[in-house]
């Protein structure tokens, strides 16, 4: 079964970029379609962007498409969320999580789940 461990969190102004990253150890990890999910304070998981297993087919919440960015190398065992024009409802803390059953973006199909990385957006 893979670990994940995420990167690249921080504190940015508005309208300013961040890229996350996400690491899988210690399985096959072309073996997982890949999401992203975030969680603000006092609210439940939210959907961000998910990937298929070969990197060929993205998906992405209403909320995050045209500015979030999703992609996977898989030699490198590594998902990547490129976030871009970024907005303070955007600060939360982001989990990678990884699936291992029908590609999906609905948080009870995920089975592998890391710590998470906080993002913040200042106004």
């Amino acid at each position: 079964q893979v670990q994940l461990v995420e990167s690249g969190g921080g504190l940015v102004q508005a309208g300013g970029s961040l890229r996350l990253s996400c690491a899988a150890s210690g399985g096959t990890f072309s073996r997982y379609f890949m999401g992203w999910f975030r969680q603000a304070p006092g609210k439940e998981h939210e959907f961000v962007a998910s990937i298929s297993r070969s990197g060929g087919s993205t998906r992405y919440a209403d909320s995050t498409k045209g500015r979030f960015t999703i992609s996977r190398d898989n030699a490198k065992n590594t998902v990547y969320l490129q976030m871009d024009s970024l907005k303070p409802e955007d600060t939360a803390v982001y989990y990678c999580a990884a699936g291992s059953g029908g590609f999906s973006n609905l948080y009870p199909s995920y089975d592998i789940w890391g710590q998470g990385t906080q993002v913040t957006v200042s106004s």
